[in-house]
């Protein structure tokens, strides 16, 4: 029995410590080690859903000019893929923007994929977080605006974005399920080189904040999130194609 045991830990430890690509994350998706997590790989992004803190650690995309379009609005629904006490319903959020001052801040952008056939994908509440709105409207969109104007036919941009929880922030007034909102996020911009740059976002940042002076080192991105991250290099050249 001790054997059959021993030999199915070595079995799951090698599950988890996988290296795991897709298009989505091309050289990497970070580590799938937290395992109460679900990880979903929908057709325009992927996810790591933590059904503890009820929203996504991370969500990797492509930026990629043949997805744009005109936006075809916000339908929320959930994604079949996870179940239906691992993530918020869309009732959960009322009362948050009274109260809280937050929106319903999409991690992967709807923007990016307005021309996909799949858009409907980034409006399930899994890719969606109580986000500040001065922050949702300033800075963070900002800078998924300007990674949209950096790339070109043939010459996309790829993304890993999520949740961290450095301080405690107040739960939404009208859920009933417990959850843990984000206090910061993060946001990884790279090219299929592995040249990138990086950026972390505290949720109460001001609404004229510049994203550029959110940029951090890739050694002090990864101190922060509890999970391994591919490897990445700092780029003076990714940080100029974004306008900093």
């Amino acid at each position: 029995m001790k054997i059959l045991i021993l030999l199915s830990l070595i079995a799951f430890s090698t599950i988890v410590n996988a290296e795991i690509r897709s298009v989505h994350c091309p050289l990497g998706c970070p580590s799938l080690n937290i395992i109460d997590n679900d990880v979903v790989f929908n057709h325009t992004y992927a996810l790591s859903n933590n059904p503890k803190t009820k929203f996504a650690d991370w969500a990797a995309y492509e930026v990629n000019v043949t997805n744009f379009g005109d936006s075809p609005g916000r339908n929320w629904g959930n994604d079949d893929l996870i179940d239906d006490d691992e993530s918020l319903e869309e009732s959960d959020y009322k009362g948050a923007f009274q109260l809280l001052e937050s929106d319903k801040g999409h991690q992967v952008p709807l923007a990016s994929f307005a021309g996909h056939k799949n858009w409907a994908e980034l409006n399930y509440l899994s890719n969606i977080t109580p986000q500040k709105s001065a922050l949702n409207q300033g800075s963070w969109v900002a800078l998924e605006i300007a990674v949209r104007k950096a790339v070109g036919f043939r010459d996309s941009l790829y993304v890993i974005t999520g949740t961290l929880y450095l301080e405690k922030e107040n739960p939404l007034p009208g859920a009933d399920e417990v959850h843990t909102i984000p206090s910061a996020y993060f946001k990884v911009v790279y090219d299929p080189k592995g040249n990138a740059a990086s950026f972390i976002f505290d949720q109460d940042l001001p609404r004229k904040a510049d994203y550029c002076n959110q940029k951090v080192s890739n050694k002090d991105l990864n101190a922060k999130v509890p999970f391994t991250m591919p490897d990445f290099t700092d780029s003076k050249e990714i940080l100029n194609r974004l306008g900093c």
